[in-house]
């Protein structure tokens, strides 16, 4: 695979990225692509430096534009690894990149929401509170404190991330395809296992004849698990994909067949 000519990211480029992602992740954020945005704006600069080839920008600006959401304090360390892939592979790495995006983005954000948004502040925020129940000032300084510390902390996360890829494909050299499949096949895993867990669509429809009885639901469980979650997905695929539906109006769409089939008793 043909390595691309690009300069070596300095410390300086990874801090500047660290710092535009700050400022975006969440400032951006919105319920159709959620963090790609803020995604997209972090990487902008060294788009136009990686691609000098307009139909390769716009091809990798409108893949980075894609949905994307995870959890802010260790979204980094993907960004890090897409720098450092981009930076070496160029537009050779485009459905890596998109791969590694869409599978690492699930696992990190269950990693950070548990650590940074329930363990860290439910345990100091709880000694910071009584501590200053108590009258003491010292519950306020160890939250500012601890804040100040994951604050610094996170701008350590890009640059791990950035030294993983690079070791990544140090690693894999001459085996970029295996390394595209398998991150690919990762985010698919993710997504795949996704749909029964977020998406729930209950069947109450029951069929009655005489003295015999048909849950349709039960029916549907004994073909697969999940089969119309399943289904869903893939009616908002298709119209995402093949008809290049708006994901605004995909929504929309399906907030008034919900109602509808509703109504009916066909989901509950």
């Amino acid at each position: 695979m043909k390595t691309n000519e690009n300069t070596p990211l300095t410390k300086h480029d990874l801090f500047r990225a660290n710092w535009r992602w700050l400022w975006a992740s969440q400032l951006s954020w919105n319920y159709e692509k959620m963090m790609a945005p803020g995604y997209f704006y972090t990487v902008l600069p060294f788009l136009r430096r990686f691609y000098p080839q307009d139909d390769e920008l716009v091809e990798m600006m409108q893949m980075h534009n894609q949905f994307f959401n995870t959890n802010a304090f260790t979204g980094p360390f993907i960004i890090g690894m897409d720098l450092a892939i981009e930076n070496r592979k160029g537009y050779a790495a485009k459905d890596t990149v998109a791969g590694i995006k869409t599978g690492l983005m699930g696992p990190l954000a269950s990693v950070g929401d548990t650590i940074f948004g329930v363990i860290i502040p439910t345990i100091f925020g709880s000694i910071g509170a009584y501590m200053g129940l108590k009258g003491s000032p010292i519950g306020a300084i160890l939250w500012l404190l601890v804040n100040l510390i994951i604050f610094v902390l996170r701008f350590a996360i890009l640059p791990l991330g950035f030294y993983q890829g690079q070791k990544l494909l140090d690693s894999a050299e001459g085996k970029l395809n295996l390394v595209t499949d398998s991150a690919i096949l990762l985010g698919l895993t993710v997504v795949g296992a996704l749909i029964p867990t977020v998406i729930t669509a209950h069947v109450p429809f029951v069929f009655q004849a005489g003295k015999v009885t048909l849950h349709l639901q039960t029916v549907l469980n004994q073909i697969m698990p999940s089969l119309v979650p399943a289904l869903l997905v893939a009616l908002v695929y298709w119209l995402l994909g093949k008809k290049h539906v708006t994901a605004t109006k995909v929504i929309l769409f399906v907030l008034v067949l919900g109602v509808v089939l509703s109504y009916c008793h066909i989901l509950g």
